[in-house]
């Protein structure tokens, strides 16, 4: 049975050509791409944007252009991923699209240098149980946000002054390569594990900041290796890629939290990097911890990839294989 057709025109005000051109993007991007996200034909002149197709990806469509417009009053340019992540809070998307739809209640991280908004159901819950708790686990794949929200989040307690320092971790394992093979020290054959929470610190405080709070220790990046034996008061800790820990480690990890703190541990279950006769510490502190009414658990899915759409039907795709094959067992 045929879907209703329909047309439906949208006036998108005030009237603003920097603001139309964030909008469409270079080469009209986005507006291709949420044409071809939701399958609908999109032509527009100036501020009037005329949409045809099916019903409800039209609707859809109207819906994620003005709630975009709108977003080009606060950001200077729309990026392909904002696009994406409004595509996947968009309410009729989840009948287009299959993507869940979350409540809208706002939940903003604000720095001196950027404005977060957490984007879609899991991220916001993930971000109000990093306030609430002391102890959090973000779990679920690469992509979703777990750490670039756990070090805005770290930025932001840094700024008011609810902790002295940040400390970010990272196991050094090896994900089929080994690390003697890499040319320097210790620290220099290390530092690539830990170039994505550099990164996201760059992008929160700024190259020139950073580097002035690493040499003050007040920002600390350091393998897990490094925490036994301390006591970490007044500090925000970040484990980043911790299905790689040991369950030895985890429990060394968690039992070095002090006062004044919070943790926050980050994972994706289905990418460990351990020799497979040993049992990631992230799986077994789930299990060990359930019920804990004092630590927050938030887990994500393919449905909350911030990345190219491939990504999220690639996980997808790896989820169903893994099913399959755990039932054919």
């Amino acid at each position: 049975m045929d879907t209703p057709a329909a047309s439906q025109q949208v006036s998108l005000e005030p009237y603003d050509s920097r603001r139309l051109a964030s909008l469409c993007g270079r080469l009209d991007e986005h507006i291709k791409q949420i044409a071809q996200r939701l399958k609908v034909d999109i032509r527009n002149r100036g501020n009037v944007f005329h949409l045809s197709g099916d019903s409800q990806a039209v609707q859809a469509a109207s819906s994620v252009l003005s709630d975009l417009y709108e977003q080009t009053a606060e950001v200077e340019d729309l990026t392909p991923e904002m696009v994406h992540l409004q595509l996947q809070q968009s309410e009729l998307a989840e009948k287009v699209d299959n993507t869940v739809a979350f409540p809208s209640d706002e939940v903003v991280i604000r720095t001196k240098r950027a404005r977060i908004k957490p984007r879609g159901g899991h991220q916001r819950e993930y971000v109000k149980k990093v306030r609430r708790f002391d102890i959090n686990f973000g779990i679920g794949p690469a992509g979703t946000g777990k750490t670039w929200l756990a070090v805005a989040c770290a930025v932001d307690a840094l700024e008011k002054a609810e902790v002295q320092r940040i400390l970010l971790v990272r196991p050094a394992v090896e994900a089929g390569e080994k690390l003697g093979f890499l040319p320097g020290d210790l620290a220099e054959k290390i530092d690539p594990y830990l170039r994505p929470l550099y990164d996201a610190l760059y992008e929160m405080l700024g190259f020139e900041k950073v580097a002035k709070l690493m040499d003050r220790m007040v920002i600390e990046v350091a393998p897990l290796a490094y925490m036994r034996g301390r006591t970490l008061n007044n500090s925000f800790v970040i484990l980043d890629e911790a299905q790689n820990t040991t369950p030895e480690q985890m429990k060394m990890f968690l039992t070095r939290i002090g006062f004044g703190s919070k943790a926050v541990i980050t994972g994706d279950v289905t990418q460990v990097d351990l020799p497979r006769h040993q049992r990631s510490g992230l799986v077994n502190a789930l299990d060990v911890l359930d019920g804990e009414t004092e630590i927050g658990v938030t887990r994500f899915d393919s449905r909350d990839v911030v990345r190219h759409p491939l990504v999220q039907r690639i996980v997808e795709a790896y989820d169903r294989h893994e099913r399959d094959t755990d039932t054919q067992r």
